[in-house]
């Protein structure tokens, strides 16, 4: 082995080794374990939301499959509708080209040449990072298989009645021209402003006043609504006002939805251009008039000096109108919630369009049932009422959108405009027995992304066709997602697997927390807090860091603060720390919380893991040698070998416990302590004496065991850190009788091969605390590490002289002990420092040890730091200010140091007695 761990150079030959073998497809005679990949944007790159999951999946997959299961995990990417159309037409417009010039045919020729130059970017970041699914398998939505399945999918919801065409309000994006789904909304904060307009009564004196954010809609309104029970407004309900500027006359009517504490107690009502309007409209038979164009600019349904004008030209013209009629009441600042297309930026408008929608009410209650009768599980449990309650609350589904690039929605129409749903044009034209001469033409749209996206679970495994893997692999074991899109995918897919395959499509759902940097905040290009995973594997200088964080930046004017924030925060760039690293923080944090706080100091410390299993790994190969050392005979194990195999077994009874539970954090700490601070801290270190001892059957017994239990650790730690433990396994294989071509498939250790020594772990725990209060008294009182103690016991019971004289030597080399004598119980003790064994006490005598004087300055200069310290936490503490209007995290920080610094410094005071006592001779 190499003498320092360089993982750039192992893991891309590693990797391609494991693809080249097919060993990621599946196998193994045990019950499939599958896992279906949420199919990323093919537009995007691997961000860390998306490695901090795969990682995850990875893991399971791993695990799963070393434990005999016959595992798929099936990868595959989205076509992302609106992402990749807007990403082609910004490169043809940069080409002096526009969509809307070019014929349907071309344009898409345009993107499928697109996706192949560059829609393999994610793919090859999934493959640096050790995702070992199935790529002879890799599916994209936008497959022939796939398409077909769309299309049959969309034909039987139809033909069922599930599927209908209607005029309906969707979200409408006035740059790109489509409906959006919710999910493609993002509603901030904003300043605006809440004008209060005055509507004359129709045929009396008087007026009513209606509050507005978007005043220009008031050329639309159909009605102004009161609370049925406010009595300030009971005499006009049935009554009419007319609506100025517009000329039109409109009633007064009474609704449950008008909060009567908001505004004027009056609300204008405008049903083709609000969702909360549009349903009182519906309630009460109210018109629908819609006044926008597609564009955003007003139509010829309004006053003809207003139409052609851009929406917010005439909301100018409209109030300044109002306020030379007097009906302009008055203006204030309001704060309201903007929706804002998230690819486009563009302010959506809610629009009467026509749409297909899918039925939703019987297929939502299907899957509502089955996650109440325990068929699918969520974890965490708490989830499952996030889900009960969308799904209680579920509204029809809009899935067409006004795309080019797409599934295309199969449906024709003729002449007339009555409309035709069919698989293809062919089997349209012979259900309804329509002429050849008579023309059609396909509905221009196309689904929405989800609606591909809902069929993944089985449209992968080949659906409509009842194919072998179909029958294998349906339903999956798990779907791993963050909670964001449990309704919008996570629910969609129940509906669908439910109702084409009459089985749910997985059963259990782990709902991962969203990765954010390390002071809480969300990753964002505008933030400039964004981490690229590769960057951290491979490392990245820091000119390329700060081009990557401020390219392409939709706000210019942030950049120079992104590039003083990077500039300070990683001074150097990054530094290269490997898959492995990466792979196991993601791990540790995978705590089940709703936020995952990344913290790049903790791949670092992860990365010297690394460097301490390869040191390790080269030990114990430099000690056994190139031949396989031989079994010993069972009952000849040293009491150490028997502790280090029980601490195994208990390192394992809780990785399998946490794999069941989807607790990677306890599976990554348990890996860690016994690896790190069992394996390789103790273990090794007792191992040492018997190696280098007299007895070659006890060495030769000890060499066994490092190779055995080392081989099984780099099994057990395998599922988190694939790289390092497939180079080190396969050094270690011969020597362990290991006959497999890879770690990865291999077996995962079983604890019932590792019994529990609890007899043995008790006499180790005693080394261990015996060696380690030494140690601390060593630390406390500054004394070289070198330097060999001269110790006295006292309080020592029956057992621990037992033990005392069976490791004694174990014990001089490891604490670097002289003479050691066990005082009589009424011999008095000198003045020396002290550490417990439970009740047994083990002192060093400070004479001679330590210069007394000089002893005593050290520690009155460090309590002197450490009482100035503490008085300056507890005077923070002590004023109302701090304590009430700092963040509750600072303040107890300071609380957490005031303890501290207490502990510390009444162990100081301990210290500088005994230095007294040997000052003043006692």
């Amino acid at each position: 082995m190499d003498k320092t761990f360089s993982p750039g150079s192992i893991e891309s030959t590693i990797y391609e080794r494991w693809e080249s073998r097919g060993w990621f497809a599946p196998r193994g005679s045990g019950d499939p374990y599958v896992i279906m990949l949420p199919p990323p944007n093919v537009t995007g790159t691997l961000h860390m939301g998306h490695a901090f999951q795969h990682t995850l999946m990875d893991a399971l997959t791993r695990y799963h499959r070393m434990s005999g299961r016959n595992t798929l995990w099936q990868p595959g990417t989205d076509h992302a509708g609106i992402a990749t159309q807007m990403v082609v037409e910004r490169q043809l417009a940069t080409a002096g080209r526009n969509r809307r010039d070019m014929p349907r045919e071309d344009f898409l020729a345009e993107v499928w040449r697109w996706k192949a130059q560059s829609g393999g970017t994610i793919v090859a970041q999934m493959r640096r990072l050790g995702a070992s699914v199935d790529w002879t398998r890799e599916r994209f939505t936008m497959d022939p298989d796939l398409s077909r399945a769309v299309n049959e999918a969309f034909v039987r919801l139809y033909e069922d009645g599930l599927i209908y065409r209607g005029k309906r309000l969707v979200n409408w994006d006035p740059v790109l021209l489509t409906a959006l789904s919710d999910l493609e909304v993002l509603s901030t904060e904003e300043d605006g402003k809440l004008w209060h307009l005055r509507y004359p009564l129709e045929g009396a004196e008087g007026h009513v006043t209606v509050a507005t954010t978007r005043p220009e809609t008031m050329l639309g309104d159909a009605a102004v609504a009161v609370n049925p029970d406010d009595p300030r407004y009971a005499h006009l309900v049935g009554k009419r006002v007319r609506l100025p500027i517009a000329e039109r006359s409109i009633p007064i009517i009474a609704d449950h939805y008008v909060d009567p504490e908001f505004g004027s107690g009056c609300v204008k009502i405008t049903p083709a251009h609000d969702f909360n309007d549009f349903e009182i409209g519906e309630r009460h038979g109210l018109p629908m008039l819609n006044i926008l164009t597609a564009d955003a600019h007003l139509n010829d349904s309004v006053p003809e000096r207003y139409r052609g004008l851009d929406r917010y030209a005439a909301r100018q013209q409209l109030i300044a109108e109002f306020e030379s009629l007097g009906l302009l009441e008055h203006t204030e600042a309001h704060k309201l919630m903007v929706p804002r297309g998230d690819r486009s930026g563009a302010v959506l408008e809610p629009l009467l369009t026509d749409q297909w929608y899918v039925r939703i009410d019987s297929l939502a209650q299907e899957a509502l049932s089955a996650v109440e009768s325990g068929r699918t599980r969520f974890v965490p449990e708490n989830w499952t009422k996030t889900y009960y309650e969308w799904m209680r609350n579920i509204r029809d589904w809009c899935i067409s959108r006004q795309l080019w690039w797409g599934h295309r929605i199969p449906a024709w129409y003729d002449n007339e405009g009555r409309c035709y749903v069919g698989r293809d044009e062919a089997e349209v034209r012979s259900k309804h027995a329509l002429a050849d001469s008579l023309a059609l033409r396909q509905d221009p749209d196309v689904l929405d992304t989800w609606f591909s996206s809902a069929l993944w679970p089985f449209s992968t495994l080949g659906w409509p066709d009842e194919s072998t893997d179909l029958r294998s692999f349906y339903p999956g074991s798990v779907l791993v997602t963050g909670f964001d899109i449990i309704f919008f995918w996570v629910a969609r897919m129940m509906m669908m697997g439910l109702k084409f395959r009459k089985d749910v499509p997985f059963r259990e759902v782990y709902i991962t927390g969203l990765v954010r940097d390390e002071h809480g905040q969300k990753m964002s290009k505008s933030k400039g807090n964004i981490i690229d995973p590769i960057d951290v594997v491979d490392g990245i200088d820091l000119d390329a860091l700060i081009a990557k964080r401020t390219s392409g930046l939709m706000q210019e004017h942030l950049r120079p603060a992104i590039e003083k924030a990077t500039r300070k925060e990683y001074p150097q760039g990054i530094a290269a720390h490997g898959a492995d690293a990466l792979r196991f923080t993601f791990a540790a944090l995978a705590t089940q919380g709703r936020d995952i706080r990344f913290d790049l100091g903790r791949v670092g410390g992860y990365r010297n893991f690394c460097n301490k299993i390869w040191n390790a790994a080269r030990f114990v190969m430099m000690t056994v040698g190139d031949q396989p050392p031989v079994r010993p005979a069972a009952g000849t194990e040293s009491v150490v070998d028997r502790w280090a195999q029980s601490r195994f077994s208990a390192m394992l009874a809780d990785v399998h416990a946490a794999f069941a539970e989807y607790r990677f954090d306890y599976a990554a700490n348990a890996l860690y302590t016994f690896v790190w601070h069992e394996y390789c801290d103790w273990y090794l270190e007792l191992c040492k004496p018997i190696l280098q001892g007299e007895d070659p059957d006890a060495a030769a017994r000890v060499r066994y065991n490092m190779v055995s239990l080392l081989e099984a650790a780099m099994r057990a730690l395998h599922p988190l850190m694939p790289f390092i433990t497939e180079e080190i396994w396969l050094k270690l294989a011969p020597l362990a009788g290991a006959h497999h071509e890879s770690v990865m498939l291999a077996d995962y250790p079983l604890t019932q091969n590792h019994a529990r020594d609890l007899q043995a772990e008790s006499e180790i725990s005693w080394i261990q605390q015996f060696v380690m209060g030494l140690r601390q008294i060593r630390g406390e009182m500054d004394v070289s590490p070198g330097r060999r103690l001269s110790i006295k016991i006292a309080d020592a019971s029956v057992d621990d002289r037992r033990l005392l004289a069976a490791h004694e030597s174990l014990l001089r080399r490891l604490a670097a002990l002289g003479s050691i004598d066990v005082l009589p119980a009424d011999a008095p003790a000198p003045p020396a420092a002290m550490a417990n064994v439970g009740l047994m006490r083990l002192l060093v005598p400070l004479a001679g040890l330590i210069e007394p004087a000089a002893e005593r300055d050290r520690l009155q200069k460090r309590m002197q730091k450490l009482q100035k310290d503490l008085d300056r936490s507890r005077g923070l503490l002590a004023k109302d200010s701090f304590v009430n209007g700092a963040p509750a995290a600072v303040v107890q920080q300071e609380r957490d140091r005031v303890t501290e610094f207490e502990a510390l410094l009444g162990k100081l005071r301990g210290q500088a007695a005994i230095v007294d006592r040997l000052i003043d001779g006692n």
